[in-house]
């Protein structure tokens, strides 16, 4: 590719011509709160195509996310796919400046849980747990106006939580989400709680019962997911 504006000129040409409508119809019931608008790709058509753009000569970390920037704001779902899967591909050259620039992703076009997810669990976890970045370098993401982006702030750090037996750092970094208004970011906050409770019950519980009776219901039900419903009672909000 001659230029990031080729390249992306390709990717496109290449969903395009291999749409699916059946493929589309399927994954939108995940969906069901929007952010979904896709070509229909196959996954395994997606690999083989990164795989291709991957091995061109002057395929490197700079002209991926120069293509990312012209991907992230595209309206279809697999766009953004692409962006993801070539950053992935380049843990390698990550620096500080990466993350910083990954992080405007989010202003760019990051619009649903899927995308935010896998940007947290495969890219973003990989910053923190190779010390390229510390967390609280998410420190500004907790009120940022795109709700995505606060949702990342807990789901980044879930893969931490086998890096040490203290969670309370953590639990206070986070504690700022427990009153957010968005969905998104509940079950976002929940998730990590209930993965932090499975290795930490005490830690988990104390911050808990802080909320019981404030924060939004929907934490709880994902953070006590795992909890026999006698635990689960205590947590149950008093009248």
């Amino acid at each position: 590719m001659t230029s990031p504006q080729s390249l992306h000129s390709d990717i496109i040409a290449f969903c395009l011509a291999h749409t699916d409508e059946a493929l589309v119809k399927k994954y939108s019931r995940y969906f069901k709160e929007g952010g979904y608008d896709a070509y229909g790709v196959a996954y395994p058509l997606l690999q083989e195509k990164v795989s291709t753009i991957l091995a061109e000569p002057g395929i490197d970390l700079p002209f991926i996310l120069a293509t990312s920037r012209l991907l992230i704001p595209g309206a279809k779902y697999e766009e953004t796919s692409f962006a993801l899967m070539m950053v992935k591909a380049c843990k390698k050259n990550y620096a500080p400046e990466t993350f910083k620039e990954i992080g405007h992703w989010f202003n760019l076009g990051i619009r649903n849980w899927a995308h935010t997810d896998a940007l947290c669990s495969e890219i973003l976890s990989v910053f923190l747990l190779k010390k390229i970045v510390d967390y609280k370098a998410m420190a500004s993401w907790r009120q940022s106006s795109n709700k995505f982006q606060r949702r990342a702030v807990p789901v980044a750090l879930i893969k931490l939580l086998k890096e040490t037996d203290d969670y309370r750092e953590f639990l206070a970094f986070i504690e700022v989400l427990m009153m957010d208004p968005a969905r998104e970011v509940h079950q976002g906050v929940g998730w990590f709680l209930r993965e932090a409770w499975k290795k930490q019950a005490l830690q988990t519980e104390e911050f808990l019962f802080k909320f019981k009776d404030s924060a939004p219901r929907l934490i709880f039900q994902y953070a006590t997911e795992k909890m026999t419903p006698v635990e689960k009672e205590r947590f149950r909000r008093n009248k």
